[in-house]
């Protein structure tokens, strides 16, 4: 399911086409009267480069616009990354140590941190924190927060610099401005020397522009890509649609 929401001087336009296919979609989307598509004033869409043809194709005039979920969620997935990677070190260490006490005849006695957690349970349990910004923590995530950060210092580098993102998001209007910041955090995902953060920013920098035009309007496409986890939503739960007219 392919969707975009474009802008133009009178409202929203919002097109739903069936499949991916960059033929298919434009094919479709050419549908509808010239007049209203050349009068698309912004258009807010992925990174794919098959999307950008699409909306070059269809709506010429348009300016396009990164939708910022999709530059979040980049950030947010290599903080997850890290904290995977992690997790995967803990789980073979603990796996160690219990075949070595199975070899002399012991039993294992995992070590618990003060809130109850193994190190590998505060690997996996500290997932969703991490989607948080600190106001939003329980005081349960608050405290495992505090021993996932004092035993992981690069995940809480990670952490705020996914924060530092999204706060440049949120708290600016101005493009310049958002220029600025967006600079310093290059500085900062440089001095960390995480890989998969310097992927994010090369993925920031070639699609740069069209990043920057969502502190014009600060367009998003978020109802449309609620519509479509609706209908996704819905084909999964009655295993498809075969028979239209049935529901």
């Amino acid at each position: 399911m392919t969707n975009k929401k474009a802008k133009g001087k009178k409202g929203t336009l919002v097109a739903i086409v069936a499949g991916t296919k960059t033929e298919q979609v434009i094919e479709q989307v050419s549908k509808i009267d010239s007049k209203k598509r050349q009068a698309v004033l912004e258009i807010t869409l992925d990174m794919a480069n098959s999307m950008k043809l699409i909306a070059k194709k269809c709506f010429p005039k348009a300016i396009q616009v990164t939708d910022r979920f999709h530059v979040q969620k980049l950030a947010l997935e290599a903080l997850q990354e890290i904290r995977i990677k992690h997790r995967w070190e803990a789980m073979d260490r603990e796996n160690q140590s219990i075949l070595q006490a199975k070899s002399e005849n012991k039993t294992h006695i995992p070590q618990l941190l003060t809130n109850g957690d193994t190190v590998k349970q505060l690997l996996a349990r500290s997932r969703y924190l991490l989607y948080k910004s600190r106001e939003k923590w329980t005081l349960n995530q608050e405290e495992r927060a505090r021993h996932f950060f004092e035993l992981y210092p690069d995940i809480k580098t990670a952490y705020s610099l996914s924060h530092q993102l999204r706060s440049i998001y949120n708290t600016n209007n101005d493009k310049n401005v958002a220029m600025l910041k967006l600079a310093h955090w290059y500085r900062k995902v440089e001095e960390s020397g995480f890989k998969n953060f310097t992927i994010v920013l090369n993925t920031i920098t070639v699609n740069y522009q069209s990043i920057l035009n969502y502190f014009d309007n600060r367009s998003t496409n978020a109802s449309a890509e609620s519509f479509n986890a609706k209908i996704k939503g819905f084909r999964s739960q009655f295993r498809g649609v075969r028979k239209i007219p049935n529901f």
